[in-house]
């Protein structure tokens, strides 16, 4: 089975985790769109996160599409390096198989 690592970078409130959980709907993989201000989004399962609105950590939500497995990554926005620099990280060591 081929994958596909999809990781979503970009600055903060730019809509990451709301472009996760549309692509996770389009996919089927849930049935409703959760939102941020909600705090009922399938990527940001922290309280911390739910609480004031923002991704903290990385998350890496996998499903599979024909015969192709995705790796959807969501990631922080804010502007700290060792934050981008993790969610790079996180992108480019995404498991393959």
């Amino acid at each position: 089975m081929r994958s596909l690592n999809l990781g979503i970078l970009a600055h903060v409130d730019a809509g990451k985790t709301s472009l996760t959980e549309r692509l996770l709907f389009a996919a089927g993989v849930i049935d409703e769109i959760g939102s941020v201000d909600g705090a009922n989004t399938q990527t940001d399962s922290l309280a911390l996160e739910r609480q004031r609105g923002i991704t903290i950590k990385s998350a890496v939500v996998s499903f599979v599409i024909d015969d192709v497995t995705v790796n959807l990554i969501d990631t922080p926005g804010h502007p700290t390096s060792s934050r981008r620099s993790n969610a790079c990280s996180t992108c480019s060591t995404a498991p393959c198989w």
